[in-house]
């Protein structure tokens, strides 16, 4: 059989652009809960794959109706369950350029433009964070990767400074790295320990109190706990509660005992640029490295985290490679140097783009505002009837409870509730919440860093959690 005639790749795209403007013109109609069920998705989209291909706009207006009910609107001002971030328009439009123009940002002469985008906002993102303006920096699939390229470049410096060549030799019989984590550790950090060949088992908790912060006695103790070479990895902003470390008090004592600081920015590194947040993450600029996404609070597409290294020289030399079918860039930055991926999407565009729309007021505006809004909801639904209030926000974080109202009822008994009642809203599709366990308690948690949350998003939710909680 003949393949299906070929489609203008205009009509194609103007397609897709008409069913993504229904889809985000009808956020605020539409349930921000997925309502198709698992079923039901398996069952239109596993459709027999024939031989004869399909004409390109069946497949889309197909795609489309199949997945119908079966997306979250994590997009929209309602949904609060993660720490997930909207995409901003010119942020979501330079990410369709970008898959349009297909450059493999891997290196300037696979795509000139889009290293120079990268050279460029990378720059820019330093400025924005008040970071070292020598350190190095990469955009990476999510704060995952940035992790992992950060901590492969500290464990490149520390085991050099005792002789080891790792890239060459590899870990075995290298000299053991402890990694001292705050208690409150997101597990990426884990994951990264994993993929670098550390293991968990390198890992060791610094205990914090009820502000989820490590103390200077803590982190003295822990220092002197063992000898050889130590990571240290502190938090911009916990997940639960939003909680930075003291980075003023604690780096200094860390790097006088020879250690690496890497900090653990998703979301939190970015306080740095609203005047109001700012003391939050004081001193943080004085670490090694530090990793935070873009798809977070910059609200930029999905696939965008972000590395930065103090000391180029050792981020470089965990991360290049040379090969004879390879051509450099010259004077130009070759991201492949930089990056832990070879084969890259060309994220810069959509980072280039979102910095530019908000400019440095409108991003700081944008921090502020969602700060304001999580502690607007948290302390509204922790002051109703059969509400906790667990944690207030320090940043755009809070933790509220819902209480079994039996009077012989028991945590756990709590703990149940909790989980029924964000059950409970969340079917409603006004709003979207998830659970978490802070201090041996389920909670549901309350995070907020969507440029679209508004004051309506609010009011809205709160009036949802009010009739589920009086039905309940």
């Amino acid at each position: 059989m003949p393949n299906p005639p070929a489609t203008p790749m205009g009509t194609i795209l103007q397609l897709a652009a008409r069913h993504a403007g229904a889809h985000l013109d009808g956020l605020d109609r539409t349930s921000v809960a997925a309502t198709a069920t698992l079923e039901e998705l398996r069952a239109r989209l596993g459709v027999e794959l024939k031989s004869d291909g399909v004409p390109a706009e069946q497949v889309i207006e197909d795609l489309v109706a199949a997945t119908a009910g079966g997306h979250l609107g994590c997009a929209g001002g309602r949904f609060f369950a993660w720490v997930i971030g909207g995409a901003l328009p010119s942020a979501l439009a330079a990410d369709w350029l970008a898959s349009a123009w297909d450059q493999n940002a891997a290196l300037y002469a696979c795509g000139p433009a889009a290293a120079i985008v990268e050279e460029v906002a990378g720059a820019w993102l330093k400025t924005v964070l008040e970071l070292p303006a020598e350190a190095s920096f990469a955009f990476t699939t999510g704060c995952q990767m940035a992790h992992m390229t950060c901590l492969a470049a500290a464990r490149h410096a520390l085991l050099a400074s005792s002789g080891w060549n790792v890239e060459a030799d590899g870990l075995g019989g290298a000299p053991p790295v402890r990694i001292l984590v705050n208690d409150q550790r997101h597990g990426s950090i884990e994951r990264a320990a994993r993929f670098l060949g550390f293991g968990t088992k390198a890992l060791r908790p610094i205990e914090t109190g009820g502000d989820g912060r490590i103390s200077a006695a803590a982190l003295d103790r822990a220092l002197r706990s063992g000898v050889g070479p130590v990571i240290l990895v502190l938090n911009a902003a916990d997940l639960n509660i939003g909680a930075c470390d003291d980075f003023r008090a604690l780096i200094p004592a860390a790097r006088a005992a020879g250690a690496w600081i890497h900090v653990d920015g998703a979301f939190g590194l970015w306080a740095k640029v609203s005047p109001t947040r700012r003391h939050l993450v004081d001193g943080v600029e004085l670490a090694d490295s530090w990793a935070t996404d873009a798809h977070k609070w910059l609200n930029t597409p999905k696939d965008n985290g972000l590395a930065f290294v103090r000391r180029p020289e050792a981020h470089r030399a965990a991360m290049t490679l040379t090969a004879s079918y390879l051509e450099t860039g010259g004077d130009a930055r070759d991201q492949i140097d930089w990056t832990p991926d070879w084969t890259r999407r060309a994220r810069g565009f959509a980072v280039y783009a979102a910095l530019r729309e908000l400019g440095h007021s409108g991003l700081a505006d944008l921090i502020d505002r969602c700060c304001e809004h999580a502690a607007t909801l948290t302390l509204g639904i922790g002051g109703m009837r059969g509400a906790e209030l667990v944690a207030a926000p320090t940043l755009n974080q809070g933790l509220v409870r819902f209480l079994d109202p039996r009077p012989d009822a028991t945590g756990p008994d709590h703990d149940r509730r909790t989980e029924q009642t964000i059950a409970a809203i969340n079917a409603t599709g006004e709003a979207f919440f998830s659970g978490t366990t802070w201090q041996g308690r389920r909670a549901m948690r309350i995070s907020v860093c969507n440029w679209r949350t508004n004051e309506r998003d609010i009011a809205r939710t709160l009036r949802a959690v009010a009739t589920a909680l009086e039905a309940s």
